[in-house]
């Protein structure tokens, strides 16, 4: 709670783009918008591909891009490890995997998964041992339910709530079916009270909990929740979980990168997450995964003994012990730790641009970022807010308002927005037109986030006064077409 009222101090009464541009020259992570290519408005209508976007541009002809909570924007340092990477395939071939290059910014092959685990430990609030870098998110989910959803006759439902996004259901479902199992009975659904707002809270979750724990062989839930940008309390709800024996894992594909994470300290079983979001490394990245120590522990005199040694999963050669995977024996003996959980070799391409990303977060550490991010939503808010008081005292009706929750505490950088019926179309085709770049998720909610690491204050200036102008022209469109007016000059329809 304190640092949301040092957040709305040290942004309180700044209503004018001037007065955006002063929180921007006191920002201590301004320096960071340079070392990300932000897209002009004209880059987002050409329709070949041009390097007119890497060059430095006036900050009128740049877009306003809060749309990272989708996908990230490039790091600048991406193309440098992606091509030497390039360079070490062609000038080593194979032995690529092993030689190291003086004057290469990524490791040889064979090693960077693991630099890129010891890179993201950190961002995750974990032992580097914890934390492997593979695959995708739902391939990780499914790996991770593989080796922790075990049901039994008494125990066999798996909770999650019901607004989950549609791969974690599919994935949830199928491994119901998959143990032969109904999903109808099996599956127990969190659904919002308030359908409007689509909030779940703590405590409705905890009576979820309780009312089917002795049933219950597992619990998924989201981090940051991908409609409405709730951040859950995973410490309390994990330590909840435990108190019934209840394993729980956490979806964090909106959280990493986004709030401050201590998996290890609020023992959490497992977690899964991509990279492309506010990681920034770009469409379909490489995924991660975190296991708690006390779940990856391998017992090799037990194997030795003829038991097994170590927790059932799914194996694969890149999980085996390093100091025979290369013997090729056909017993599997895994890696200590996540790593252990690594099922084929992860693709060396697919990790540069993570590597360069976490460089990054490196320079600024987490709560830096965070620290930043909650001012940065905080204004959106106070700006959003301001704007409908305004409209208000015109006499105007509501034509939007926040369905994310007011306390920091429980928000990372999105803001959901939900419109009045039938002005979602005409918003976002003016916003593309402005050169305003956010999410939308029919029927009527934008997504709005500012991303810390490359966004300023000024633009989320601008995006409100954008926004509000859009809106009321929707609206206007809407009202005059209700009356049988039509409009001229009306906008093109998005193909």
């Amino acid at each position: 709670m304190h640092s949301e009222q040092a957040s709305k101090e040290s942004t309180g009464k700044a209503y004018t783009r001037e007065e955006a541009l002063q929180l921007d020259g006191s920002d201590s992570l301004r320096h960071l918008r340079s070392e990300f290519i932000i897209p002009t408005k004209d880059d987002l209508k050409r329709k070949t591909l041009s390097l007119q976007s890497t060059s430095t541009g006036s900050q009128e002809e740049l877009c306003v891009y809060l749309c990272g909570n989708s996908l990230g924007l490039q790091p600048r340092r991406s193309a440098g490890h992606v091509s030497d990477y390039m360079k070490a395939w062609a000038t080593k071939g194979v032995f690529g995997h092993f030689k190291a290059h003086e004057d290469s910014i990524i490791p040889p092959f064979v090693k960077i998964d693991d630099v890129a685990a010891q890179r993201m430990a950190p961002i995750v609030g974990a032992l580097v041992s914890e934390v492997a870098v593979m695959e995708t998110l739902s391939a990780n989910l499914h790996l991770m339910m593989a080796s922790f959803y075990r049901p039994t006759q008494e125990r066999y439902k798996i909770i999650l709530e019901g607004k989950a996004f549609p791969s974690d259901h599919y994935a949830v479902e199928s491994q119901i079916r998959h143990h032969g199992r109904d999903s109808e009975q099996a599956m127990i659904l969190i659904e919002p009270l308030d359908s409007t707002r689509a909030i779940i809270t703590t405590c409705q979750v905890m009576a979820t909990i309780d009312e089917h724990a002795s049933t219950t062989a597992l619990i998924l839930l989201p981090g940051v929740q991908y409609y409405t940008g709730q951040y859950f309390d995973i410490q309390a709800i994990t330590a909840h979980a435990h108190s019934h024996g209840i394993t729980i894992g956490w979806d964090l594909a909106h959280a990493v990168g986004n709030v401050e994470l201590q998996l290890h300290d609020w023992d959490v079983d497992f977690a899964v997450w991509c990279s492309y979001k506010y990681l920034n490394c770009g469409p379909g990245a490489i995924g991660g995964l975190f296991v708690h120590d006390k779940h990856s522990q391998v017992d090799k005199e037990a194997i030795e003994n003829g038991h097994e040694g170590y927790r059932p999963r799914l194996s694969g050669w890149w999980g085996g012990d390093k100091a025979t995977r290369f013997q090729m024996g056909r017993e599997f003996i895994p890696i200590p730790g996540a790593a252990g959980f690594q099922v084929g070799n992860p693709c060396a391409l697919a990790i540069c641009p993570l590597l360069a990303a976490l460089e990054i977060f490196a320079i600024a550490s987490m709560p830096a970022v965070r620290s930043k991010s909650i001012m940065l939503t905080s204004y959106l808010e106070e700006l959003l807010q301001r704007s409908t008081s305004r409209a208000a005292e015109d006499g105007m009706d509501e034509l939007y308002w926040i369905i994310t929750p007011p306390s920091t505490a429980e928000r990372g950088a999105q803001l959901s927005i939900r419109l009045q019926p039938g002005l979602l179309e005409g918003v976002m085709v003016e916003l593309e037109e402005q050169g305003v770049v956010v999410d939308e998720r029919k029927p009527d909610v934008v997504r709005v986030a500012p991303a810390p690491l490359y966004n300023t204050f000024s633009e989320v200036w601008d995006f409100v006064a954008i926004f509000d102008m859009a809106c009321r022209k929707a609206n206007s469109k809407k009202t005059n077409n209700s009356r049988g007016l039509g409009v001229l000059g009306g906008t093109e329809d998005k193909g």
